[in-house]
C-alpha cells in the first residue's frame, strides 16, 4: 500500500520559506560576507598566471602561464621557507594537538566547579593577548640576564640567547604557541565532553572502574569523532605556521630557521611589490592544503573514522 502523507505536515518549498522567512533573512549578512570577502576576491587568482602590472590591472596584464610558479620553485628562499613551514607546523601538531586534548580531559576531571572555572579562565587568557604583547612577555623572560637565563646560569649552565640562536628559536616558537593557544584549543573538546552521558560514568563506577579508567575507556572514546575532525582541519592548515607569531618573534639572526611561506609572501607582495609571485605562492598553499585534507579524509574513511565529507 502506498504510504499516505499528511497534507498538514508536508509543506511546499514556498510554505517552508514563508514559515521560516525570518531565519532565512538572518542568513543574508553571513552570505554577503562570504560572497564579498571570500568568493569575489577569487578573481584575483588570475594574477598568479600573469606578469601583473598595477597600471594595467588584473584583466589587462599580459599572460605569463606558469612562469611565476617556475620562479617560485626555483627560488632558494621559497624552498627554505617551505621547509621551515613544514617543520614548525609538524612540531606544533606533534606537541600542541594532544596537549589540548589532555588539558580538556584534565579540566573535565576537576569536580569543584569554582576551581574548574578558575583553571579555564587562566588557560584561556593568553589567547586574547596579541602576539606583540606576547613578544614583550617572551622577550623579558628569555633575554640575557632575564629570569630564565639567570636560572640557567645559577645551575651552572651557560648564557643562551634564545631569541637569536638558531638551535633554540623553533623551540621558542612551539612552546610560546602552546602557552598562548592550548587553552583555547581545548574548548571544543570540553564541549564534546559535556555531551558524554553521565550514565556511562555511573555504570562504570558501579563496576568498580577508577577515574583514570573512566577517562581512558569512556571520555576519550566518546570524543574521538571530534578529535578526528579537528585533526583533519589541522592537517589542512599545515602550511599556516603562524604568520603573526613568526613576524613578531623572528629576526635576521634566525632567518634561516624562522622564515615561513607567509612571511616570504609578505616580503614579496608588500615589500617588493611582486604581487604575481606572491599570489602564485598563496594559490600553491591553498591547492596543497585542499589535496592534503582530501587525501587524509579518504584515508580516515577507510578506517571507519569520522570524516568531513
Amino acid at each position: 500500500m502506498r504510504a499516505q502523507t499528511n497534507p498538514k505536515t508536508s509543506l511546499s518549498r514556498r510554505g517552508v520559506f514563508q514559515r521560516y522567512k525570518y531565519m532565512y533573512l538572518m542568513l543574508i549578512p553571513g552570505l554577503l560576507y562570504i560572497i564579498i570577502f571570500h568568493y569575489l576576491p577569487m578573481a584575483g587568482l588570475a594574477i598568479a598566471f600573469e606578469k601583473f602590472s598595477v597600471v594595467k590591472g588584473v584583466f589587462h596584464s599580459p599572460f605569463a602561464g606558469l612562469d611565476n610558479f617556475q620562479y617560485l620553485f626555483s627560488s632558494l628562499q621559497f624552498r627554505n621557507a617551505l621547509k621551515n613551514t613544514f617543520i614548525i607546523s609538524f612540531y606544533k601538531i606533534l606537541f600542541g594537538f594532544p596537549s589540548a586534548i589532555l588539558l580538556a580531559l584534565l579540566i573535565n576531571e576537576v569536580r569543584q566547579k569554582r576551581l574548574q572555572k578558575l583553571v579555564q579562565t587562566v588557560v584561556y587568557l593568553p589567547h586574547f593577548l596579541s602576539w606583540i604583547v606576547m613578544y614583550g612577555l617572551i622577550f623579558n623572560l628569555l633575554r640575557q640576564s632575564g629570569p630564565v637565563d639567570s636560572l640557567i646560569t645559577s645551575l651552572g649552565g651557560q648564557t643562551i640567547n634564545f631569541m637569536s640562536d638558531t638551535d633554540y628559536f623553533r623551540g621558542v616558537v612551539v612552546i610560546s604557541d602552546l602557552w598562548k593557544e592550548m587553552g583555547w584549543n581545548a574548548i571544543i573538546y570540553l564541549a564534546a565532553l559535556a555531551g558524554v552521558p553521565q550514565e556511562l560514568y555511573e555504570a562504570a563506577q558501579i563496576d568498580g572502574a577508577s577515574r583514570f579508567k573512566c577517562l581512558w575507556k569512556i571520555s576519550l572514546p566518546c570524543i574521538m569523532p571530534t578529535i578526528t575532525v579537528m585533526f583533519l582541519l589541522r592537517i589542512g592548515s599545515i602550511l599556516n605556521a603562524g604568520f603573526d607569531q613568526i613576524l613578531a618573534l623572528y629576526n635576521s639572526a634566525v632567518f634561516s630557521v624562522g622564515d615561513i611561506i607567509d612571511t616570504y609572501v609578505f616580503r614579496l607582495g608588500i615589500q617588493e611589490a611582486k604581487f604575481d609571485v606572491a599570489t602564485a605562492a598563496g594559490l600553491f598553499k591553498s591547492v596543497f592544503a585542499f589535496l592534503l585534507v582530501f587525501g587524509t579524509n579518504k584515508l580516515m574513511s577507510r578506517f571507519d573514522h569520522e570524516t568531513l565529507f
